[in-house]
């Protein structure tokens, strides 16, 4: 196994590259995956792993042998230093174990979707802590798609690989800008609920149980005029204390939860 035990290393500096800048994750088609859970969920979602690096003063090697096992043999293994492993580690807590994983496309034509679906739609989130917490709500709830619309980021910022813990890829993801995804939505007959604030129904009062889309946007500005002009209802939380709004991870498991609740009944 191939060992690294300097900081200056041509490796270390493009995998902090990859950190750090989308410009270069783009390029690469490459990003990093930290944490044995999280490599895992991407491992059984059909991710490929080029790279996987081992920092055993962290990562038990008994450990390592039963993990090794799910890997084919394209992965690289390489051993790393405490100090270089330090040096590109993402966590606080950190477990000792590291993937540079092949992005993939995340195209609108790429989804995959039942005659039923539910999805949801987030358009221009500014936070990538925000979005990473929205697909975990959407893993835990098993929604179809996670549409992103005018993104303010690319799907692979680190912030949204950890806040995500592995949901980033479990669900069907794909990116477009809003027009691309309103043309796609209204080709499938998906109707389109838009979360805003002024001339809304509750959302417990609209009918989840047809093929639907909750759109969503940022805390600052809500939805687009796009977006409100183009829902088949628009839908609002009723607040009953002093503030008008709430996260919008927070917002967005109120409805996706009230979406499953009258799909299951």
């Amino acid at each position: 196994m191939k060992q690294i035990t300097s900081i200056h290393n041509q490796l270390v500096k493009d995998i902090l590259q990859l950190q750090e800048k989308s410009k270069a994750r783009k390029k690469t088609q490459l990003f990093v995956i930290e944490g044995k859970r999280e490599i895992e969920i991407a491992l059984k979602n059909a991710y490929k792993i080029d790279q996987l690096l081992i920092c055993f003063d962290l990562f038990n090697e008994t450990q390592f042998l039963d993990f090794k096992k799910m890997f084919t043999n394209e992965t690289q293994f390489i051993e790393l230093s405490k100090e270089v492993y330090q040096k590109i580690a993402y966590r606080e807590s950190t477990e000792g174990v590291i993937a540079i994983a092949q992005a993939k496309t995340h195209t609108l034509q790429d989804l995959q979707l039942p005659k039923n679906p539910l999805i949801v739609v987030l358009e221009s989130l500014e936070k990538p802590g925000n979005l990473g917490a929205v697909l975990r709500t959407a893993d835990a709830a098993k929604i179809d798609a996670v549409l992103i619309a005018d993104p303010k980021t690319d799907v692979y910022n680190p912030n949204i690989v950890r806040s995500s813990v592995g949901a980033l890829f479990s669900n069907q993801i794909a990116v477009g800008t809003s027009t691309q995804i309103i043309s796609y939505l209204k080709d499938k007959n998906i109707a389109l609920f838009s979360a805003i604030l002024q001339e809304a129904v509750p959302y417990y009062s609209v009918d989840f149980c047809q093929p639907s889309a909750i759109v969503m946007g940022t805390e600052a500005t809500g939805l687009s005029q796009e977006w409100r002009k183009q829902a088949t209802a628009n839908i609002i939380i009723p607040m009953q204390g002093q503030i008008d709004s709430m996260n919008v991870s927070v917002a967005a498991a109120v409805l996706i939860f009230e979406a499953k609740r009258q799909r299951n009944q």
